[in-house]
């Protein structure tokens, strides 16, 4: 079998990021696994496993990966570190016509480059692969914290100032809230992300309520209810709805989030939200009486879409800022009358090593085999979008795209 030598990058994207695609040990059960394999590892003084950690497990760390035939890293490549005729693996950011990666993508079309992007292996349909995990964990760590500044209860050390998530989760046995009132959770979405949220509620010991006992209101303590779409949303004419017909059809859907902004102190997005669908809660919705949630915890960050307080992504460094419903704009984030927005949006940067040991993990075991098996679930195919100096067929309506201007 022919040898396949992959070489894993140095980010060059600015700011930098720590994570990597595979932790040192992970590269050596790989070449343990598969003798077809080699490594070679870039220099890099960022990465949150570093070079001394490669090389002491026999992994040749080098200046140059030109003579690799993969190459792999996380953030895009920057377009004047390109190398023709290689196949890359990393976060493109193009698939959706990001304005600000059209350039990347001509140039690895006119380079020769086959690009296989994270977001797009699937199987049957489904993603294997992302970060989106660690996003919720993370994020609804941020939200504690977030309750706790802006109520002065209590202070977490920020996430990235931990050594790990073991560390991060030691932090949250500083959590308390008066007994007499209660710490209400609501949280969106059924993916990766909500799933990585709701093990922080679950180490907690956080009590999980139906939605019906939820709206009751009658809990002490802290209490969480996880909404599904068709518990935020409702058809125009009143009938039943489904969750599949919501995702083909969300334009004869309105939102039904308010019932549960009067009973939540604390929302937590961690939904898929596209255009078409309904608004969670708008700037009108905000300013209502009955409005009571005091902190968002925004881990989907869609900046002004369906949660009207995300304005804009906040910063690892600086992770809250204040909406002020009624003039609509920014405040401090401790202002009373604001509702705290926490909306990182690169949160598994916070924990690098976890972040990238999970995501390693997932690549070992669901994408590395298709590199043998002759790809036989198109596990591969579904990710690259382009090949030999064009778009693939999957990716063809990336074409006006790439011809504008």
């Amino acid at each position: 079998m022919e040898r396949i030598r992959i070489g894993i990058l140095k980010e060059g994207k600015t700011p930098p990021d720590k994570r990597v695609p595979f932790a040192p040990d992970q590269i050596r059960e790989i070449l343990d696994t598969y003798p077809n394999i080699e490594f070679r590892v870039q220099k890099s003084n960022i990465r949150c496993f570093n070079d001394d950690e490669y090389q002491a497990l026999g992994i040749p760390v080098v200046d140059s990966v030109e003579d690799c035939d993969i190459l792999m890293g996380v953030k895009e490549v920057p377009i004047d570190q390109l190398i023709a005729d290689k196949t890359y693996f990393f976060f493109s950011h193009t698939f959706k016509k990001q304005p600000y990666n059209r350039n990347l993508l001509i140039e690895m079309i006119n380079k020769n480059i086959e690009l296989l992007d994270y977001e797009g292996l699937a199987k049957n349909g489904l993603r294997i692969l992302g970060f989106g995990r660690y996003a919720g964990i993370v994020g609804c760590y941020n939200a504690f914290l977030t309750y706790g500044k802006r109520n002065k209860l209590y202070d977490l050390k920020p996430a990235h100032q931990c050594a790990d998530r073991k560390e991060m989760e030691a932090e949250l046995s500083k959590v308390k809230v008066n007994p007499e009132v209660p710490l209400r959770i609501v949280l969106t979405g059924n993916g990766r992300v909500a799933h990585g949220a709701m093990e922080v509620l679950n180490y907690m010991s956080v009590p999980k309520l139906r939605v019906e006992d939820y709206l009751s209101n009658k809990h002490e303590g802290i209490v969480y209810c996880q909404l599904r779409v068709t518990d935020y949303n409702k058809r125009k004419d009143g009938s039943a709805g489904s969750i599949g017909e919501f995702y083909k059809t969300p334009e004869i859907y309105d939102g039904d989030f308010l019932r549960f902004a009067a009973v939540t102190d604390l929302y937590i997005p961690c939904h898929f939200w596209k255009k078409g669908s309904p608004y969670i809660f708008s700037r009108k919705d905000a300013k209502r009486d009955d409005f009571n949630i005091q902190v968002v915890a925004d881990i989907s960050c869609d900046i002004d879409g369906p949660v009207a307080s995300t304005l804009r992504p906040s910063t690892i460094a600086d992770p809250v800022y204040g909406y002020d419903p009624t003039s609509e704009s920014e405040t401090a984030f401790n202002n009373p009358n604001a509702i705290s927005v926490m909306a990182v949006d690169n949160l598994p940067c916070e924990l690098p090593k976890d972040a990238s040991r999970d995501f390693g993990n997932e690549f070992i075991k669901n994408v590395l085999p298709a590199l043998f098996d002759n790809d036989k679930d198109e596990i591969l195919k579904n990710a690259t979008i382009c090949k030999n100096g064009r778009l693939t067929d999957k990716y063809l309506y990336l074409t006006d795209y790439v011809n504008q201007g």
